[in-house]
């Protein structure tokens, strides 16, 4: 018998002990470094002292998880944006991933 319910997702992977400092060396590296990397220490510390309350790190992988799928979104959007299509019926990446802490 096991404790965590059949019908529970899967949790994802968490990720490796480095990935905060790998992933802000891919946005210092971005086009977008001057924006992204102050948004970025802010998630991060947020998180951190979050995670520090609650003795969980679930806060610092759900910021490295967000930020990675946002790099890795970032070419698409911009191939969106430089089409100029109507993006007026388009989704808020907050109902996508929640608000921030």
């Amino acid at each position: 018998m096991s404790a965590r319910p059949e019908y529970a997702p899967a949790l994802p992977p968490a990720p490796a002990p480095a990935a905060a400092a790998e992933l802000l060396g891919r946005i210092r590296a971005d086009r977008n470094a001057e924006r992204w990397a102050p948004a970025f220490e802010r998630d991060w510390a947020q998180a951190l002292e979050y995670a520090r309350h609650s003795y969980s790190l679930a806060p610092l992988h759900d910021v490295v998880h967000a930020w990675h799928v946002r790099l890795t979104a970032a070419p698409a959007v911009d191939a969106f944006l430089a089409s100029d299509r109507d993006d007026t019926d388009g989704t808020a990446l907050e109902d996508l991933f929640g608000p921030r802490r």
